[in-house]
């Protein structure tokens, strides 16, 4: 079983995600495409994915984060004999959008909306040869958006007339249900150990028990592969082995999630070392440090993380 700690690559591209608009402008409709767009944001993290469980997305324009996202998350099966699969993720991301007040002396009002949410999954694997096996996976997830400027909201109804609630007290609520499937080729020997997942996940998020005008849904769609190759590197630390990691992932983006941070797909390459620890009595086996690039069209950053495995 291997438990993935997400990593937050910098990434900068040349626009803001929702850019700023005129607060004349604002009415319930731009408020709720707003809410929508969070939900999708929310849907980048449901799932355990190197290249984008973490982002810190930057206007080039004001140099400060515009979006934030981390996620920590894994998954494994119970063993061999009864290859029960159980996966978990839990993230928080952190979205601020700016409203841009028209007068003599424009004031720029940073809305700070923030989420946390967490996606489970429940599996089975079957074996179709030596090396290849078939996973389908039942997700489920739980999500929760609030606002925590309230401040905003009051210079907005002030300067606009606009009673904006959700941004003082509102809250968006969203659940999701959906599945996954994996094809997965697994070969280990002591001169190598090599590992190659194709991954399809459909999860649908819908907002329940939420502020009446930020109803919303987000279709999270994504088709991934990643991919791994260990070798002993020769070293070894108090009689532990050291190996050497190559990895490579790289991730499609289909439905609501395609586009809506800049680009269709994210690649991501790594290189680390990893560290055996079966003869230390602590409740994982190896401990890895990964150095990854992460990059696609206007988009590059790097990540450095760390990650265990039962």
């Amino acid at each position: 079983m291997s438990l993935r700690f997400k990593n937050i690559p910098f990434l900068i591209f040349g626009s803001l995600f929702l850019p700023n608009v005129w607060a004349d402008g604002l009415t319930d409709g731009f408020l709720q495409a707003r809410a929508n767009a969070f939900l999708t944001v929310i849907s980048y993290s449901l799932t355990p994915d190197v290249t984008t469980g973490s982002l810190s997305l930057k206007d080039k324009g004001v140099g400060n984060p515009s979006l934030q996202m981390t996620s920590l998350g894994g998954g494994g099966i119970l063993s061999d004999e009864f290859p029960l699969y159980f996966e978990g993720t839990i993230a928080a991301n952190r979205y601020d959008p700016s409203f841009v007040i028209a007068s003599s002396s424009p004031v720029t009002i940073p809305v700070h909306w923030n989420s946390i949410s967490g996606t489970g999954g429940l599996g089975w694997d079957f074996k179709l040869s030596e090396y290849y096996k078939l996973r389908p996976i039942f997700n489920f997830s739980l999500g929760h958006v609030e606002s925590d400027i309230s401040l905003a909201a009051r210079i907005l109804a002030k300067k606009t007339n606009y009673n904006l609630d959700f941004l003082n007290n509102g809250r968006l609520n969203a659940y999701g249900l959906g599945g996954s499937v994996m094809l997965i080729y697994e070969d280990f020997t002591p001169e190598r150990e090599n590992q190659f997942e194709i991954r399809y996940t459909n999860i649908e998020l819908t907002s329940f028990d939420s502020s009446h005008d930020v109803e919303g849904h987000s279709s999270s769609q994504s088709l991934g592969l990643w991919a791994r190759r260990r070798v002993p590197t020769g070293f070894t630390v108090l009689g532990n082995t050291i190996r050497g990691v190559l990895e490579f992932a790289h991730t499609q983006y289909l439905g609501d999630n395609r586009g809506a941070l800049g680009f269709n797909f994210l690649s991501s390459v790594g290189t680390g070392l990893e560290l055996d620890l079966k003869n230390y009595d602590i409740f994982f086996t190896r401990a890895r440090l990964m150095f990854r690039y992460q990059f696609a069209p206007d988009v590059n950053g790097y990540s450095i993380g760390m990650a265990v495995s039962f």
